[in-house]
């Protein structure tokens, strides 16, 4: 079948880095066309490309046989490029409406220069009831969740006459049953013609979706596969570039004394009655659906929040958290979902962002001695394997696996002992994800204690020594690992406790 997109010795260079080093792809009409390859790889760069965010160095494009110049965003989409970003792309305080059409709005025929409201709100609800989700057109962004805005997300390139729809890990924030849909939607699309490339690092999706595969390592093009017929054990080692024996390599730790014990945590409406205890050397799972309250746990702990009522006791001693600094000194560490957001301050260098919770280590008389501190921020960049140019690197620059592991090294350098892990892993590649696995291990080694949210069933299942299921804001039921399975999980999350 003849490629409706050719990418052929693709070259793009940032200062200091070889990002693309004559990659290639081509992709068929009606195929689903998986874009596998760790962080960093140039997965993103070479579609922000095809996409008219960045320029090429070198190379050519050609989409249904036009070969195509140098492009803007704009340009692009004119052509039928529909892009999917892995980090949202909309604009908070403005209308689901207007940003599934910004920049395309419908004018209206009576009165020139002036919006069609109605028009622009029916088409946006129309867009959003064919994909089955429960979101007003008028809705203000901001007050949407994250999966909701995901959904958002795509419903904006689908409103688009694409002939080829790039999505960047767009099941990152979606349940399991949103998936499910996304999936339905991508085959109904898939039928029109229209071409998809799918970036994800969730391995089981490539069966469940995927045509055929392109793997890319370091900015270069691996090989292309037929995704039926080939072992997963050969993709992951087309990735990484070596072969890795165990997927999720948990470490049987001996429990050791109380670290953490939260009694009748509540918060009206929120949360009810949360309970439960965190021993040195283990990684306690917490799951539940959307919604159910997992976050809202470790917000609450963090401080972040404020609660109704309820006590927080660490090593058997209480603690009023009333500030994350309180909690900070009283040795817990928050990764919270959404790194770019909360975990990270973007503008600012990797090292001062590794340091930001830190500073106390390396100041004295109210100076801080720049050498400790880059001293400090090497080693992490070394043991963490950061793919940074150094330090003073900004962090906004990096890709989401790397700015992941920087706000894990913030917290390390922190001397945590309790750490609150809220999907750890959301975008991190398959050999960074075992790298973060054998961290944790590392880390109940040395005695501390893991609360892991995860939507990740195999994850949760693979890593934690305990399962907490939380349905409504409350807890459902505690699972140890030899009783966990994903069918009693779900079954607690849907119905509660028998």
């Amino acid at each position: 079948m003849e490629a409706t997109l050719q990418m052929k010795d693709i070259r793009k260079e940032f200062p200091g880095v070889l990002a693309l080093d004559s990659a290639h792809l081509d992709v068929r009409k009606g195929e689903v066309h998986i874009l596998a390859g760790e962080n960093g790889a140039g997965k993103s760069t070479l579609m922000k490309i095809l996409a008219g965010a960045y320029s090429r160095d070198g190379g050519t494009i050609v989409l249904d046989g036009q070969a195509l110049g140098p492009m803007t965003p704009r340009q692009a989409q004119d052509l039928g490029i529909s892009t999917i970003y892995q980090e949202l792309n909309l604009i908070p305080y403005l209308s689901v409406a207007e940003n599934i059409f910004l920049g395309r709005e419908p004018m209206s025929k009576l009165v020139p220069g002036k919006l069609d409201w109605q028009a622009l709100r029916r088409d946006a609800q129309r867009i959003l009831d064919s994909l089955r989700v429960a979101i007003d057109a008028r809705s203000i962004v901001r007050d949407l969740g994250i999966a909701q805005q995901q959904m958002v997300e795509v419903a904006k390139a689908l409103s688009v006459q694409a002939r080829v729809i790039i999505m960047d890990e767009p099941t990152a924030a979606l349940t399991s049953q949103e998936i499910e849909n996304l999936f339905r939607i991508i085959r109904d699309v898939k039928r029109q013609g229209v071409a998809i490339i799918y970036i994800s690092h969730r391995l089981e999706e490539f069966a469940q979706i995927g045509d055929r595969v392109t793997v890319m390592r370091d900015g270069a093009t691996i090989a292309t596969l037929e995704v039926q017929g080939t072992p997963l054990d050969e993709l992951i080692r087309l990735m990484v570039g070596r072969e890795l024996s165990d997927y999720y390599p948990k470490l049987q730790v001996d429990r050791g004394p109380e670290l953490l014990r939260v009694e009748g945590l509540g918060r009206a409406g929120v949360l009810q009655d949360i309970s439960f205890t965190l021993h040195e050397g283990e990684i306690l799972g917490l799951s539940g659906l959307m919604g159910a309250g997992r976050t809202e746990v470790a917000r609450a702990i963090f401080a972040l929040d404020p609660m109704d009522q309820g006590a927080v006791y660490v090593r058997g001693e209480r603690v009023r958290l009333r500030t994350p600094r309180q909690a900070i000194r009283a040795g817990i560490g928050f990764v919270t979902e959404d790194r770019k957001g909360q975990g990270l301050v973007l503008p600012l260098s990797v090292g001062h962002n590794i340091t930001l919770a830190s500073l106390g280590l390396f100041t004295r008389w109210s100076r801080l001695n720049l050498g400790r501190e880059r001293a400090a921020v090497d080693e992490y960049l070394d043991k963490l394997r950061i793919r940074a140019t150094g330090g003073d690197q900004r962090a906004v620059d990096l890709s989401g696996g790397n700015q992941q592991k920087v706000v894990l090294a913030k917290w390390l350098l922190s001397k945590a002992r309790i750490f609150l892990f809220d999907e750890p892993t959301r975008g991190i590649d398959v050999g960074a994800k075992i790298e973060v696995y054998s961290l944790m291990n590392e880390l109940v080694k040395a005695g501390a204690g893991i609360l892991l949210i995860t939507s990740e069933m195999p994850e949760l299942l693979g890593m934690s020594d305990r399962i907490l299921v939380m349905r409504r804001g409350a807890i459902a039921g505690t699972l140890d690992r030899a009783e966990a399975t994903q069918e009693h999980i779900l079954s607690l999350a849907t119905l509660g406790a028998a």
